[in-house]
């Protein structure tokens, strides 16, 4: 049986999320999928409507047939036809495939620079398929489902990125600049809230079920969860953890990938998964992942055999080779290597990788542009004669750009005449490197072009502080703005907000000639609460009246606390009549509610005062004052009513 996660997770704000989709960027399904969500949520939906609506799309139609003919799956017969598929399937299966792809189709790019949009959809892609595989062979979950859970765990990240890309990509470059930091951290800083619980409250808007949604909560930290090992819950948030991992090494470079199978076995062990039993598996995924990707036009790597990986040693930390370290601010060093001949790149990346450089290839100029505005590395190694473009033409086309500028490059060249060397100087060139290729003499190059790349780290990362106090400052001062305005006790607006807020209504309401109405409330019998039961006491019934008096206003209406049991409410567009039934709502929420305080059960009424802005009103002081009189007035009547002066 299912055991949930801990009530006290803490999960994302709904109303949080109610904000960020009213801004009309959060990743969402269009066309047919956004049709199959749709009838998908009906109850006893026909079968031929939902495949009228499948076919409207034939990639969708493709990539659900062969979802059903997966092995995972276990389909008696080959299936060829999409209502066969979506019998197999099921309908809650194909309304998550057909959310997944739609997202995938219509978020290949975006606008946020320091995310990899591509890179993102090859890891999830991967993910999914590893979830898929991992569900079945441990039986946590129905495989289809586990794919699409896969495949969206990360979600909130995208999210993220498409709402704020300029924000998001600063964070993302501290990321880079500080490997030590969490990124976790950063987001609740910046955003408050993470990717996670964004993730969370996505799936959950869009009805997946809580024994998905709790792993995707969990997974990034699964050993915090404190679940029982005999739950489904520990299961399935083990099942997505290792499903990333497996991702994370189909991505890694190749010295990278030794580094994390030990990590990859002892997360299978979590889920009973011998050593013998991963590997076959995670080569399963591998395979799948790459025709899953080759219909999806997702980018996927080589991966050699994992039993290959996991018995290969690891390479040791510099060759004896001279090699400089490969460190730099933020982490290994990213190489580039632009060459048209197979033997060279793979010298430099053998000698390269030892030294635990992070290692990137390119075969011609034009590939290896494309390549260093992708990967972004710190030193460029380029053949200067090429097919297309050659070195010189790169290096000359990559100092160009901004991104270009930063990049240290270094010339391999049989030329070494002088005219030749001042030409690729002139282009931008760092330094030149004669060939036959001398690891030693590379060696003393690449010392060389650390010391500038560290240098500029450096200034970049004395930039980015003075950038993140400047930021920090404007978010204090934003805090402390928000702290001027606001009573402490109850949360509202305050007194001065109350005043520059109806200056600006006022206003509005002189421009359009619309009417405007105010009203004071006061809690009836107060100091009979304070005298008798003390202030602690007083101070919960003014916050709970408070929250009373908001829940009985409408939308547009702004309620400021103005002192002691006084709460002024500005309501613009409405006249007299509007504003008398609302306040006898905001009367009737009031005396609906039981207050508590400790042992205490209190009840409590309010009087209020409505005024409206008529032509004979001069001013806002005249309104406010005729809205307090109305409230003197329903005291004289005997409280708990609504008054008005005319």
């Amino acid at each position: 049986m299912s055991e949930p996660l801990p009530d006290n997770v803490k999960h994302f704000r709904f109303d949080r999320l109610q904000e960020l989709k009213a801004m009309g960027e959060l990743p969402s399904p269009k066309g047919a999928a956004l049709a199959v969500m749709r009838l998908t949520r009906m109850d006893d939906v026909p079968i031929t409507e939902l495949v009228r609506a499948v076919q409207t799309d034939p990639a969708l139609v493709g990539r659900l047939i062969k979802a059903a003919n997966a092995p995972e799956i276990g389909a008696e017969r080959p299936v060829a036809a999409v209502q066969d598929a979506l019998i197999l399937l099921g309908a809650p299966t194909v309304r998550y495939l057909a959310l997944s792809f739609s997202l995938l189709t219509g978020h290949r790019s975006g606008q946020c620079a320091n995310f990899n949009y591509r890179r993102f959809w090859s890891h999830s892609l991967a993910c999914a398929v590893a979830a898929q595989a991992i569900a079945a062979q441990v039986r946590t979950a129905p495989p289809e489902e586990a794919f699409s859970v896969g495949l969206l765990c990360r979600i909130g990240e995208l999210s993220l990125a498409t709402v704020f890309p300029a924000e998001y990509s600063r964070l993302l470059g501290e990321m880079m600049s500080d490997r030590t930091a969490s990124l976790s951290v950063l987001e609740q800083n910046a955003f408050a809230m993470t990717h996670t619980e964004l993730s969370v409250a996505i799936l959950q808007d869009w009805g997946l079920p809580r024994m998905f949604v709790d792993p995707v909560f969990a997974h990034e930290t699964p050993e915090c969860a404190n679940l029982s090992p005999d739950s489904r819950p520990y299961r399935l948030t083990w099942t997505l953890t290792l499903a990333r991992l497996v991702a994370d090494i189909c991505l890694a470079v190749e010295a990278e990938r030794r580094g994390l199978m030990l990590k990859l076995f002892l997360v299978g062990s979590k889920l009973a998964l011998n050593t013998e039993t991963l590997t076959v598996l995670c080569d399963r995924v591998v395979r799948d992942w790459q025709e899953w990707a080759a219909q999806l036009s997702v980018d996927t790597n080589d991966v050699p055999p994992f039993d290959e990986l996991s018995k290969a040693p690891a390479a040791p930390e510099i060759m004896q080779t001279g090699m400089p370290s490969a460190m730099g601010i933020d982490g290994n060093l990213r190489v580039l290597v632009v060459d048209d001949d197979k033997n060279v790149r793979m010298l430099l990346r053998t000698i390269l990788v030892q030294a635990g450089y992070v290692v990137f290839e390119a075969t011609n100029g034009r590939e290896g542009f494309d390549k260093a505005l992708e990967v972004q590395p710190h030193i460029l190694i380029t053949d200067w004669v090429m097919p297309g473009m050659d070195g010189v033409e790169l290096t000359r086309s990559l100092r160009q750009t901004k991104l270009g500028r930063a990049i240290y490059i270094l010339i391999l060249t049989a030329l070494d005449t002088e005219e030749k060397l001042l030409a690729a100087f002139d282009a931008g060139a760092d330094d030149f490197m004669s060939k036959p290729l001398k690891a030693r003499v590379l060696g003393a190059r690449l010392r060389a072009g650390q010391r500038v790349m560290m240098l500029q780290q450096e200034i970049d990362r004395d930039r980015e502080e003075i950038r993140r106090f400047a930021a920090e400052l404007a978010v204090t001062n934003n805090r402390l703005q928000e702290a001027a305005l606001t009573d402490v006790l109850t949360g509202l607006p305050n007194r001065r907000y109350a005043i520059e807020r109806f200056q600006q209504e006022w206003q509005a309401a002189n421009r359009s000639r619309r009417p405007m109405a105010c009203m004071m409330i006061d809690v009836d019998n107060f100091k009979a609460i304070n005298d008798t039961h003390g202030h602690d006491v007083g101070d919960a019934v003014l916050k709970q009246t408070a929250q009373a008096i908001k829940s009985g206003l409408r939308a547009q209406d702004v309620i400021c606390r103005t002192g002691g049991d006084e709460f002024i409410v500005i309501c613009p567009e409405t006249d007299l009549a509007a504003a008398m039934l609302c306040g006898e709502r905001v009367r009737k929420a009031v005396a609906d509610v039981r207050l508590t305080s400790g042992m205490l059960d209190l009840k409590c009424s309010i009087s209020v005062g409505v005024a409206a802005r008529g032509m004979d009103t001069p001013d806002i002081d005249a309104l406010i004052k005729r809205a307090d009189e109305g409230a003197y007035q329903a005291k004289q009547q005997g409280r708990n009513c609504v008054a008005t002066v005319q």
